[in-house]
């Protein structure tokens, strides 16, 4: 089952939002941030302890496939392996090309 996706235009309410699905019970490692610039991501993820989406989310051969890939491919792609379809996976990539960071909340 695909995450569900929250879109932010800045960090701080993606950090209060990760705080507050804490608060419900979502465990953090069901919580992971993405963003079109690598070093916002981290940044992010860092200071409220989420998760980013790696290896294990998106799976080896995509992992691996994303190092050739440009930045609005490997997203499509790394979206793609989370279930979303293609046209969402496009739509999604825009908002991060518009400069928004979204917070995906997993159902494990």
């Amino acid at each position: 089952m695909k995450p569900v996706v929250k879109e932010f235009q800045d960090d701080v309410a993606l950090m209060q939002e990760v705080k507050l699905q804490s608060q419900k019970g979502i465990s953090k490692d069901n919580l992971y941030v993405i963003s079109h610039d690598d070093d916002r991501t981290d940044r992010v993820a860092g200071n409220v302890d989420a998760n980013k989406v790696g290896v294990s989310e998106e799976g080896l051969e995509t992992a691996v496939g994303n190092l050739f890939r440009k930045k609005g491919d490997e997203l499509r792609a790394k979206f793609k392996e989370l279930g979303f379809s293609q046209e969402e996976a496009s739509e999604l990539e825009e908002k991060l090309d518009h400069g928004k960071i979204l917070l995906l909340i997993a159902n494990n």
